[in-house]
């Protein structure tokens, strides 16, 4: 089934939600994120303050979003586009990892002041619930579970433990050095990899997704 074009309302939007993105990360990296007004980032994307608004709560949201930008949605689609006969929790876990430790120059930029500024750590902390909504709706199709309760608690869990994971890393990754240890095995921090704080923490919901599994081969 061919997806249809987003209309020109649509792109229109999203043009002005990515170049606040841009003009937000920009000009943390120039001045540092604590110089940055929300004036600034509008005037710099030539939109309003109040256009702003409509877009992101705080300068912090707008900078952080330079990293998360559209991962939720790049993690449901891992996720469904994984072959049925693959584990449900091993084609989350994976797509997790994947979207969680893999970054272009842009994000590895975000990623130096998170992880140095207090307010952008809450902030990339809480983007994690973002994944609840597309996610459980993957799984629900995947379950065949209409009216997606157990999809939703299964989605759910999984914003939670990626949360968890990532709060273990940034209390050890608070400073540069440790995102400037980035490469292919993810952020690399004295205690160990993010991938591998990703899977410790997403691995005890393994049962309950074999179990969610089960039920609908029964």
């Amino acid at each position: 089934m061919t997806t249809p074009s987003p209309g020109l309302r649509e792109r229109k939007k999203q043009a002005t939600r990515e170049a606040l993105r841009e003009a937000a990360l920009r000009l943390a990296v120039e001045r540092g994120p604590e110089q940055v007004r929300v004036e600034d980032i509008a005037e710099a994307a030539g939109v309003s303050p109040r256009t702003y608004n409509n877009y992101f709560a705080s300068r912090e949201q707008a900078i952080v979003s330079a990293v998360t930008a559209d991962r939720e949605a790049r993690i449901a689609a891992a996720v469904a586009a994984r072959p049925a006969e693959v584990r449900l929790a091993d084609a989350v876990t994976e797509a997790v990892v994947e979207q969680y430790t893999t970054t272009d120059e842009r994000g590895h930029r975000a990623l130096l002041l998170i992880t140095s500024q207090t307010a952008l750590r809450d902030a990339f902390l809480d983007s994690t619930a973002g994944m609840e909504p597309p996610l459980a709706a993957v799984i629900a199709e995947r379950l065949d579970d209409a009216p997606g309760h157990t999809a939703r608690v299964l989605a759910a869990s999984v914003a939670a433990a990626v949360r968890i994971a990532l709060e273990g890393w940034l209390s050890t990754a608070g400073n540069a050095e440790a995102v400037e240890g980035f490469g292919a095995g993810g952020l690399v921090v004295p205690s160990g990899s993010l991938s591998g704080r990703l899977r410790t923490a997403l691995a005890p919901l393994a049962p309950a997704f074999d179990a969610a599994e089960q039920n609908v081969k029964r």
